[in-house]
């Protein structure tokens, strides 16, 4: 099983801490018992998500998706990117972005970084959809023989929206909908606020969201359909992600 230091809330239900606890001296102990050969970066961004939930979603959503995997597996939990490529939402207040190229360089200086310490081995949670150069990421880092996998992919989601019964496909659930609003709804319901159940708004032709941005699409911000979210289907989310995690774990020599 993971660490401690993954930052769950406590017994009392209290809100989980975003960021590790660890100590140098936790890390150096999981690594002279031979554990936490992989770390797990959470990639969030900053982004609107409607009215209804906060700028941080994605960073929030990545956040507990890789506390569940820290929990469960011996890996090395960094805190989170915090900032990504959320360009397509820049008409919205409140929405910071990076560019690509820099999202880039700040995962490879890490990898780089974690390597030079003794772990060798990194995977990316990505909490945001458009950040599309975190596969490019992982291609070349796997080129150069490095050892680098993004997580979830779209069959780790398929998988987990079944078990859930998340009734959304993953394309109409494509912005603060039922997946987004039922994780938050399990792992952060304070960050919820009210006016989601009749949010609903659905556009599965997007085929010009890259020139148009989400402001071509929806005047709320919202692609999906909220009302259905709950804390059981979130729950159950994670509880599919991360059994799905173990398969990147034996893929890349760490153990289960």
């Amino acid at each position: 099983m993971g660490d401690s230091g993954s930052g769950r809330g406590g017994a009392d239900g209290a809100p989980a801490w975003p960021l590790p606890v660890d100590t140098t001296e936790d890390v150096r102990r999981r690594g002279a018992a031979g554990a936490a050969r992989i770390a797990v970066l959470p990639v969030g961004s900053f982004e609107q998500h409607g009215r209804f939930l906060p700028l941080a979603t994605d960073t929030l959503v990545a956040c507990a998706v890789a506390r569940e995997l820290a929990a469960a597996y011996p890996v090395h939990l960094l805190p989170p990117v915090t900032i990504s490529c959320s360009h397509e939402h820049a008409a919205w207040p409140g929405t910071v972005s990076i560019s690509a190229v820099t999202l880039h360089a700040v995962v490879r200086d890490i990898a780089d970084s974690l390597r030079r310490s003794g772990v060798d081995a990194l995977v990316v949670v990505n909490g945001h959809g458009g950040n599309y150069v975190l596969g490019n990421v992982v291609q070349e880092a796997s080129a150069r023989g490095e050892r680098m996998a993004l997580f979830p992919a779209v069959e780790d989601w398929e998988r987990a929206l079944e078990r859930a019964g998340v009734e959304t496909s993953l394309l109409t659930d494509m912005h603060a909908g039922e997946i987004e609003t039922s994780l938050l709804l399990h792992a952060h319901p304070e960050m919820v606020g009210s006016g989601y159940e009749s949010a609903d708004f659905v556009r599965d032709d997007r085929r010009h969201l890259l020139t148009l941005g989400m402001s071509g699409y929806t005047d709320s911000g919202v692609i999906g359909r909220p009302s259905l979210g709950s804390a059981e289907k979130g729950k159950e989310l994670l509880a599919s992600l991360t059994d799905s995690f173990g398969a990147y774990v034996a893929l890349l020599g760490g153990e289960g």
